[in-house]
């Protein structure tokens, strides 16, 4: 048996490429191992490591042990399409270990709640894929509203654009849709997920689609997200997005659905009736805000898109809202269960529960899907009000 000071050789180039995955450098890692530079760095060229150097390397870039024992690095790529670039020809940004392992695990709660649900008789939801790119816009903003049973106006009745978030996020579930919004990596809260990396992305299945949205996102900004992916289920195409400063992208899918959602929240026909009488109030964004129930950003933007103002004073808000929040008091913890809702979602959580205590899915990959343990798990029902 090899013991786990022996070394043993890897390939350099994988050890070096677990590295530049985790966004990492050979500094920072050997201050996590602890070791000094000079042995990272004969581990990069020389490939000779310990057993237990290698098993420490694993969990600190985030990577299967077993990658680091393959003869060339792998291909480091989504499985679902990267619609991160802003320009056709630019390549996309080598997704992190936290993008892959989120995307993965939202992949198997879906490929999950769809068999359990096709398991119970389930028919397919109507709205999902029922459009392409040759429909308009305004035609799919319409159709976002139809599948979520909201009425043109629906923003009136809210009291804040917070409030309408919520409202969004249940009416999507009571849709059909499975909807996580979660800023780390699971529970790991020293996993943060980086919102420059990317936003938010859309699973579509036409039983069990899926909406991501990156909480650790500025938060005025996560209402368009949602919106965005739900515009992605309408034409059914799955995919990982990232906006600069919530600018249109060159991608013809992503410039469609960022159509779409922008009419879905701001309809062009309200906000010009609206425009003069906010503009006349000294603080546009503001009063277009309340009046749909929208962040004052996404306002803003939408501004933008109808020409009402140029870019410079668009880039000039944005920052400024930005900061401002980037100044806010850190929160303190929040609660947990409330927050759950949001990782998990309460339609998917029941579901969990009930095939875990009907026999149909072990306690082990109950806890393994819901990213709970085993005593908060026992707790998640009372806690989040599911009826048994």
């Amino acid at each position: 048996m090899t013991s786990r000071r022996g070394r043993i050789g890897l390939q350099p180039d994988v050890l070096r490429w677990a590295r530049e995955r985790a966004g990492i450098s050979r500094d920072d890692l050997a201050l996590k191992m602890p070791v000094k530079i000079e042995r990272v760095v004969e581990w990069e060229e020389t490939g000779s490591i310990s057993v237990a150097q290698a098993d420490k390397l694993a969990k600190f870039t985030h990577t299967p042990l077993g990658f680091l024992y393959l003869s060339e690095p792998p291909e480091d790529k989504l499985p679902i399409p990267d619609f991160r670039s802003r320009h056709p020809d630019e390549v996309p940004l080598r997704p992190s270990p936290d993008l892959l392992e989120t995307v993965y695990a939202m992949q198997r709660r879906q490929d999950w709640m769809r068999e359990d649900l096709i398991e119970k008789g389930a028919e397919p939801l109507e709205f999902v894929g029922a459009y392409s790119l040759r429909h308009s816009h305004v035609e799919v903003a319409g159709a976002m509203r139809d599948a979520l049973r909201i009425a043109d106006g629906w923003a009136g009745d809210m009291r804040t654009w917070v409030d309408a978030l919520r409202f969004l996020r249940d009416q999507l579930e009571a849709a059909g849709v499975l909807v996580v919004a979660n800023g780390v990596v699971g529970n790991n809260t020293s996993r943060r997920l980086d919102p420059d990396e990317f936003q938010g992305f859309a699973l579509v299945d036409e039983y069990a689609p899926l909406i991501f949205v990156n909480n650790a996102d500025f938060t005025a900004a996560r209402m368009f997200t949602l919106a965005h992916e739900l515009a992605h289920l309408c034409v059914g195409e799955s995919g990982v997005f990232h906006f600069e400063k919530l600018q249109p992208p060159q991608n013809v899918t992503e410039r469609f659905c960022d159509q779409a959602a922008a009419e879905f929240l701001v309809p062009e026909s309200g906000l010009r009736d609206h425009w003069r009488s906010a503009a006349d109030t000294g603080d546009p964004y503001q009063a277009i805000a309340h009046q749909f129930k929208v962040s004052e950003i996404v306002a803003a933007r939408r501004a933008l898109d109808l020409e009402l103002i140029d870019l410079e004073t668009f880039f000039e808000f944005y920052e400024s809202q930005k900061q401002g929040e980037s100044r806010k008091p850190a929160s303190s913890g929040g609660n947990f269960w409330a927050t759950q809702r949001w990782r998990i979602g309460f339609r998917f959580a029941g579901a969990v529960v009930r095939a875990a205590k009907e026999g149909r899915l072990t306690y082990r990959e109950a806890c393994s899907l819901t990213g709970l343990n085993g005593k908060s798990f026992d707790n998640l029902p009372e806690k989040m009000g599911i009826r048994l």
